[in-house]
């Protein structure tokens, strides 16, 4: 299924990992890794920030993710694993994004909208409380991918929209 393709799986540094984590994302992502002509594994630490600023905690969460991968048998000799932070061309890669994605098509993504709605419920301002971060997800996503050239990034039913929409701000560039 993954043979010969270019693979890239990444995970949030936000909470501490737990046997669903295992059983739901670690294992899988360990044994397509082996399957994969090439595969880059990354933790998501651009991504995390939207929802973790204590520098701290991001740090051990970040060192949490990566001992739990190394310990649940991924494997470095075959995987290229990294923290996203460390790619320089990443945030630049995001930036040219920016420059082709309009911001209408930005206001689709359902994690803004749903924040619009729970602000439109609790009679605040629509984007109290939303970072850019948040907003522009997706095309920070997009860098990741392009990044690499990946053909195959699987992802959970959370996050489909968010590749969906990282698709486009690729096509677009």
């Amino acid at each position: 299924m993954f043979e010969g393709k270019t693979v890239l799986t990444g995970v949030k540094p936000t909470g501490t990992p737990h046997i669903g984590n295992y059983l739901g994302a670690i294992k899988p992502m360990i044994d397509m890794a082996k399957e994969a002509g090439k595969h880059f594994m990354f933790v998501a630490d651009y991504h995390a920030i939207n929802a973790e600023k204590n520098p701290l905690i991001l740090k051990q969460k970040i060192k949490e993710v990566a001992c739990v991968q190394l310990a649940c048998g991924l494997d470095p000799n075959k995987s290229i694993f990294y923290r996203q932070s460390a790619i320089p061309e990443i945030p630049e890669i995001t930036t040219i994004l920016y420059a082709y994605t309009p911001k209408g098509f930005m206001n689709k993504s359902h994690a803004y909208k749903a924040c619009v709605d729970k602000n439109r419920e609790i009679g605040k301002p629509d984007d109290d409380g939303i970072n850019m971060g948040l907003f522009t997800y997706p095309t920070l996503m997009a860098a990741d991918i392009l990044q690499h050239r990946a053909n195959k990034v699987p992802v959970g039913k959370d996050q489909e929209q968010n590749m969906e929409m990282a698709r486009k701000c690729a096509r677009r560039f």
